[in-house]
């Protein structure tokens, strides 16, 4: 079976030692192989800390960020694709840091609401980034996937046919990091996107409609995991979700939470965990 991952907002909304010890032990006691560390803010993660912690409680890591208007590599001004370039370069060092094997999420564009179609420049400048990043990932040993998502979070790249057009300006061998919670908005069915990506199709996050408890919105996630198994992808399925009661407050506006779907995080990953594994059994 796949290994199986949760994002550390489902415990935590910081990285100080107690937080990540918390998300760290926390994941492993309910049965995950993997936890998602974001890495928005990188220098604020201790990688040696982080690394010790990971050890000791036998998990692996991944990590995921997005990026904000003043790091935009999609940007049209060269100074702000720079900006975005030094906090790339800082997350690929704290990911290799503390040993962590994906870097995935929106790291070619802004994560939030454009006001106009990305131009010719802004194209442009996040697939030259997307070609520097994959560099950058592959010196440290680490696989980078670029995250689909939906219009009101990017104006790149919103479906998985676009993602692999994006891939293929950048000239490089990344990967296509899907999301169940994305796909629900933009794709045309949720097995053609894991179809159509082919050999580029490397990270799955798993997310209800309403980001909350799996199976209680409306993502068909028969059609999707039966594409999943049909295709024989073994990469990593991460199962992500936010509250306000959780995430920090940085995160709260850029995500929309303007509502509470659950308040225990460790009842939330148990039936994550239980629901994905039953769906990816062979």
């Amino acid at each position: 079976m796949n290994p199986l991952g949760v994002h550390a907002l489902v415990w935590v909304g910081d990285w100080t030692e107690p937080s990540a010890r918390l998300a760290i032990e926390s994941s492993r006691e309910t049965g995950f192989d993997i936890i998602e560390i974001p890495l928005l803010d990188p220098w604020g993660v201790d990688p040696v800390m982080t690394r010790r912690l990971l050890e000791d409680n036998g998990m692996q890591a991944t990590c995921s960020l997005g990026l904000g208007a003043d790091t935009d590599v999609s940007s049209e001004d060269p100074a702000v694709v720079a900006k975005g370039r030094d906090l790339l370069a800082a997350a690929v060092e704290a990911a290799h840091g503390f040993g962590a094997t994906h870097l995935c999420g929106v790291v070619y564009s802004m994560m939030g609401k454009y006001t106009a179609p990305a131009s010719a420049t802004s194209r442009r400048h996040s697939a030259e980034s997307m070609a520097w990043l994959h560099e950058q990932c592959t010196q440290a040993g680490i696989d980078l996937s670029l995250e689909v998502v939906n219009r009101y979070e990017t104006n790149i790249a919103n479906t998985a046919r676009e993602m692999v057009a994006l891939i293929e300006r950048a000239g490089a061998d990344i990967g296509v990091h899907l999301d169940s919670y994305h796909m629900n908005i933009e794709e045309n069915g949720l097995a053609d996107p894991v179809h159509s990506t082919g050999d580029r199709f490397r990270y799955l996050h798993i997310g209800e409609s309403h980001r909350g408890y799996l199976g209680t919105g409306n993502v068909d996630f028969d059609e999707l995991f039966g594409a999943v198994r049909e295709v024989g992808y073994r990469g990593p399925v991460t199962f992500e979700s936010f509250s306000s009661a959780v995430v920090s407050a940085d995160l709260t506006p850029m995500l929309a939470l303007w509502r509470n779907l659950w308040d225990d995080g460790r009842d939330l990953a148990t039936h994550a965990r239980a629901f994905m594994a039953e769906r990816l059994g062979d």
